[in-house]
């Protein structure tokens, strides 16, 4: 039991691992305010639709009291006319479209203020995206600014240094290898050249011919001599 929770502890915090190296913030702040700028869209339509239906009923209420008013002038006239019944039947609509205008009226003043409601609702989400834009720059700025150094030091503390140095150390051991190979090569046609050459003036025919002159006279200047000695 106790491997098992182990297990799951480990998958969950490589699991977590892996999502926070996703995560890149850049990426999930340009997300975030696009999520914001899609709301504030969904609630502009709503309050849009709102002021819409408050409208409507202004003007039900409106016309509704208009012929309130028309079916008061109405009964005046038949009453002065001496048209009872037509006095009773514009009363009678009178009293309908009062009731109806006051129905309205309940309505419009609900709907305004609904509507109103809406339209704090959408300018404090609005200056809430505003700071959050404001926010997301300064973040960006900070991420990239953290990554950048975090780029220098592993260049100059991290793996890339250390590759690096093990590349200048390998290069500096081939040029000492390549030098000391070109110094044996050199000592080599150094002895060849020694042996070879110190020896090849003794055949030169120019020396040959002055050498025999040289013992020619030599031998004259020996005989003379002994001649005259005898």
């Amino acid at each position: 039991m106790g491997i098992l929770k182990r297990l799951r502890d480990v998958t969950v915090a490589s699991v977590n691992d892996v999502i926070d190296s996703l995560e890149d913030p850049v990426v999930m702040l340009n997300q975030y305010m696009r999520d914001m700028e899609a709301e504030i869209g969904r609630v502009e339509v709503a309050v849009a639709r709102q002021v819409a239906l408050e409208k409507k009923f202004r003007q039900q209420y409106e016309e509704a009291m208009a012929m309130a008013e028309k079916r008061d002038r109405q009964a005046n006239l038949a009453i002065s006319e001496g048209e009872d019944d037509l006095a009773r039947r514009a009363l009678l609509e009178k009293k309908q479209y009062t009731a109806r205008a006051e129905e309205y009226e309940k309505l419009y003043h609900t709907s305004r203020a609904a509507a109103q409601q809406m339209r704090e609702k959408l300018a404090e989400l609005k200056d809430e995206f505003y700071k959050m834009r404001a926010k997301k720059y300064e973040l960006t700025t900070r991420a990239q600014v953290a990554r950048t150094q975090k780029h220098l030091n592993q260049v100059i503390t991290g793996l890339g240094h250390e590759s690096a140095s093990r590349g200048f150390s390998r290069m500096e051991e081939k040029v000492l290898r390549m030098e000391a190979e070109a110094e044996l090569s050199g000592e080599k046609v150094k002895g060849s050249y020694s042996l070879d050459q110190a020896f090849k003036p003794l055949f030169d025919d120019e020396i040959e011919a002055e050498l025999r002159e040289r013992k020619e006279k030599l031998n004259s200047q020996k005989a003379e001599g002994n001649s005259q000695t005898s």
